[in-house]
């Protein structure tokens, strides 16, 4: 799970859980300042609530969880790998390499690997040690056997998708570092925040809004969605860890939570896994023609449709207790007012996006890459001050990513060149074709196995890296059209972040906040989840056959 590293430090303590284990962290965040006349809240809660906003032009050093005090802290945690999930990932591999028949067909060189693959994504599952490090473990054990030389293991490091990605954490790190993204929410919230369902749909919007922008969904969630939705709870009275939180700070989190994988969906650059998707179906021999345009035609309908059906099918059946909330729209009104006229790094940031949106959207017509494109957005950045060289090489999770994908990317690929895909696929074909599936059911099959499998993963990413090349191939092998399945597993992928309390990055965030009940987050994901593949699967129907996917 992508740990959220986004500098926001003029923000109060918010609690996250911890990636792997969720406990209670604490990262900094700006809410809505809440005015001594609209709050149902005592006067000294009030007090706590408020703080003065600081510069913007501060320097803001890495948004890094702690731990909250506990009687444990003092004694440090045992170093090195976890004992138990290291000798189950060990034996995932070694069971594989040396117990299971090798097929005629396949060489031991790519058995091998396989073997080590397997060993790789268990340990991403089970997390005997941090994702970066147990992949860096899988990427020199297949040099250090000689199953893949130095330069082939070490290919996929020059990856461009990669260092799109690795680059949209930094822009994503412009946006909270200078008030832009919270500004343009805050904007929602004064028009649509007269009700608790146009607050909802306010703050829903706006996520989609930014999004091909802020190419992280944690990035939005903790840096500007949460620290505005925890603001505007508190001041009606709902607080986290309490039974007033089913006043509005529920449905609120719920809401958010739920719309995200629609806001994420929607735009190619909304989110890292889904320039992930397209690189591994470019490598099984699916390209996309013109991918961020394609990409948003084909998502646009159904997304927009769940979108705007996903608050008000959850104020249905998770309503909040507070149905109007007036104060909203003073709250923000009053906090864009301090926050004053747009600075001059927020208008740098705004045209910087501008042009790398435009650079995505026409790029292949004037022969500019999506990633030469991030870097101009990038150097421009640099050169005007909105990011210093510091704000990069604090961004952890990007150099995490960088290490981790690429090890994943770089084996997936190799797998696919020594054969091991084409046969998997080949044997799940002769399975399907012994059931006599026409290709619009196998389709249904394998996109529902694809989506209910994530109840074993705690990260969209690594789940992209562990099964969108087999499902793919799976999928080509069935006689589904080679790009509606690619495009249709890369919308899961986003589809699926809200199933589980640990389902993505954003679903630790909202958990984390206190307003979220264990049972309903499964509940309501499940329920929620079956909502979106109704809406997706009727409406992208027709949609994706006009289109001509099929």
């Amino acid at each position: 799970m992508e740990s959220l590293r986004i500098a926001a430090s003029h923000r109060p303590p918010l609690l996250l859980p911890s990636p792997h284990q969720l406990r209670r962290r604490h990262i900094a965040a700006v809410p809505l300042s809440l005015p001594h006349t609209s709050l149902s809240l005592s006067s000294h809660h009030h007090h706590h609530h408020r703080l003065a906003p600081t510069p913007l032009r501060r320097r803001i050093p890495p948004l890094l969880a702690s731990q909250t005090p506990n009687p444990e802290a003092d004694s440090p945690a045992p170093a090195g790998a976890k004992l138990a999930p290291l000798l189950v990932s060990l034996a995932v591999g070694l069971a594989v390499r040396f117990l299971a028949p090798r097929p005629p067909e396949v060489s031991p060189q790519a058995w091998q690997l396989l073997s080590i693959f397997l060993s790789t994504i268990a340990g991403l599952v089970l997390g005997p040690l941090p994702v970066g490090a147990w992949a860096f473990l899988g990427l020199t054990a297949a040099v250090a056997t000689h199953t893949l030389p130095f330069a082939a293991a070490f290919s996929a490091f020059t990856n461009e998708v990669i260092w799109l990605i690795v680059i949209s954490f930094f822009f994503a790190r412009g946006f909270v570092k200078t008030g832009l993204g919270d500004r343009i929410a805050t904007y929602f919230v004064k028009w649509l925040g007269g009700s608790t369902l146009g607050l909802s749909y306010g703050l829903t919007i706006s996520e989609a809004f930014i999004s091909p922008a802020m190419p992280s969904t944690t990035a939005r969630a903790g840096g500007v969605f949460l620290p505005i939705i925890k603001s505007l709870s508190l001041s009606a009275g709902s607080k986290p860890n309490h039974p007033s939180s089913r006043k509005l700070g529920s449905y609120l989190v719920m809401s958010q939570f739920q719309a995200a994988g629609n806001s994420s969906a929607l735009f190619l650059t909304a989110a890292a896994q889904n320039l992930l998707c397209l690189k591994l179906a470019e490598e099984l021999g699916i390209i996309v023609a013109n991918p961020w345009v394609a990409w948003f035609k084909a998502a646009s309908l159904p997304a927009i449709a769940s979108l705007l059906a996903t608050p008000y099918l959850l104020y249905k059946i998770f309503p909040p207790e507070t149905k109007d909330t007036p104060d909203a729209p003073a709250l923000a009104a009053e906090k864009l007012e301090r926050m004053g006229s747009v600075t001059k790094n927020e208008w740098v940031m705004i045209g910087t996006m501008l042009l790398a949106v435009s650079l995505w959207v026409f790029g292949d017509a004037i022969g500019v890459s999506s990633v030469v494109a991030a870097m101009l957005g990038l150097s421009i950045l640099l050169l005007l001050g909105v990011l210093d060289w510091d704000d990069c090489l604090n961004e952890k999770s990007a150099w995490d990513t960088l290490a981790w994908f690429a090890v994943l990317v770089g084996m997936a690929g190799q797998l696919t060149n020594l054969g091991i895909v084409s046969w998997m696929s080949s044997c799940v074909a002769k399975l399907l074709e012994s059931f006599s599936l026409s290709w619009p059911a196998a389709f249904c099959v394998l996109e529902a196995s694809y989506f209910l499998i994530h109840y074993l993963f705690a990260s969209q990413t690594g789940h992209v890296g562990a099964l969108y090349s087999a499902f793919l191939a799976m999928h080509v092998a069935a006689g589904v059209p080679r790009v509606l399945s690619a495009l249709a597993l890369a919308f899961n992928t986003n589809l699926f972040g809200a199933l589980t309390h640990y389902s993505s990055g954003q679903a630790a965030v909202y958990f984390g906040a206190g307003y979220l009940e264990l049972p309903d987050v499964f509940r309501m994901g499940f329920v929620t989840a079956l909502i979106n593949i109704l809406i997706w699967g009727v409406v992208g129907t027709f949609w994706w056959k006009l289109l001509g996917l099929y």
